[in-house]
């Protein structure tokens, strides 16, 4: 398994945290910042009241307020607004973001993403990187030309998210995003949480212990036409960031060999397999309706919501299966085939499809694929939206008959 390099240690990284904050707090601070009603505040009031998807989370309204004058532009884009004349070169510095949760003094923030372990659920920690990634991914497509429009970015795939150590919610945790690659028309961003050692200090570095990383990829396009668009190009300034660009190049050229090998492969492999036999136990499925509060910049649903529900189908398949707790070892890989729209139906289905051993021999791998379908019942259509593929270990061998 390849090791992602880190870039928390960078001081300016670790020095301009976004702090969230439970809903009760974020509404006393809005009332205590708002002395006399000052126009700043009404407009960014305002503006906070249409902009979709701002209060989805706690983060979600952070990020937004961090960043409101860039996404002002995204949903209310300039009239006869032109594309970008000539493409600049940006740093990874200038749109790394970190968002600092302050779990140990915030007790319902703490108790907004704890878990029955008492550790951070994953679901919503899924959320809350998509989002950190998807606005890092627009702030370095961003232009300052009021008169040109910028790109609307989509969600391709998401790669390699590993879960290092449990999370847990007795500490502060932080995550950061930063671009580690940049093509013609798409970019990559890595993520990455750092829990907080109880004894460290706020601001320090070295007690920063990295939990996750993972790694975002999205396309641009044309928010007119719906073409492909170029983007900013990346300059890699430090010997940290050389080191990422460079990375960032070989991951490319594997996704390119990978993607041809499968078209070599036409569907030669089954997606859900275990040694030839199925069960009852080892699949499940679900269904809802997409809701407005689900929507992200664009007014389609945030891929993170979709991660947040994939996750949560695909562990209780793991725990109907194995017939214990498991734990996530990593999401190994998320593919976005279509947008998937407010009022849509969608149809959940998550299976085993295999069952390995883990290098500790105490312990199982489970790994379990989802696949979402967009789902007409008025026209009996049914077309994939996006698959997902998660990794989860047990206690013990599982590799019996019983369980099979």
């Amino acid at each position: 398994m390849q090791q992602l390099r880190s870039f928390s240690s960078s001081p300016s990284f670790l020095s301009s945290s976004i702090s969230v904050f439970s809903k009760y707090v974020s509404s006393s601070l809005d009332r205590t910042l708002s002395p006399g009603g000052s126009a700043e505040y009404s407009d960014m009031q305002a503006i906070g009241s249409f902009l979709p998807g701002k209060h989805h989370s706690v983060t979600a309204t952070a990020l937004w307020n961090s960043q409101s004058s860039i996404f002002r532009k995204l949903i209310d884009p300039p009239k006869n607004g032109l594309t970008q004349a000539q493409l600049k070169q940006k740093s990874a510095s200038q749109s790394r973001i970190s968002v600092l949760y302050n779990f140990s003094s915030d007790y319902l923030l703490r108790d907004l993403y704890r878990d029955a372990r008492g550790e951070v659920k994953i679901g919503n920690l899924l959320e809350d990187l998509d989002m950190l990634a998807a606005t890092v991914a627009i702030k370095h497509c961003s232009v300052e030309d009021s008169g040109t429009r910028s790109p609307f970015l989509v969600t391709a795939s998401m790669e390699n998210m590993e879960l290092k150590k449990p999370i847990t919610v007795a500490s502060d945790m932080k995550i950061g995003g930063s671009i580690s690659w940049v093509g013609r028309s798409s970019l990559e961003v890595q993520v990455e949480v750092t829990q907080l050692e109880e004894s460290a200090e706020k601001s320090c570095q070295s007690s920063d212990l990295v939990a996750l990383t993972g790694r975002f990829i999205f396309a641009a396009r044309d928010s007119k036409t719906g073409n492909v668009a170029p983007v900013n190009g990346l300059t890699a300034v430090t010997e940290r960031e050389k080191l990422l660009v460079e990375e960032g190049n070989a991951r490319d050229r594997a996704r390119k060999e990978k993607r041809e090998a499968q078209r070599r492969k036409s569907g030669k492999a089954e997606l859900y397999r275990h040694q030839g036999m199925f069960s009852d136990n080892m699949c499940l499925e679900n269904s809802f309706v997409c809701h407005p509060q689900h929507r992200n910049f664009y007014g389609r649903v945030f891929g993170g919501f979709l991660m947040h529900r994939a996750f949560e189908l695909a562990f209780a398949t793991a725990y109907n299966f194995a017939g214990q707790m498991p734990r996530l070892l990593q999401v190994d890989h998320v593919d976005f085939f279509k947008p998937v729209d407010v009022d849509d139906f969608l149809r959940f289905k998550s299976c085993v499809h295999l069952v390995t051993e883990s290098t500790n021999p105490v312990e199982t791998l489970v790994h379990v694929a989802v696949e979402a379908h967009v789902t007409r019942a008025e026209i009996m259509s049914s077309e994939m939206s996006n698959r997902f593929y998660f990794t989860f270990t047990v206690k013990g061998a599982l590799l019996k008959a019983s369980r099979i």
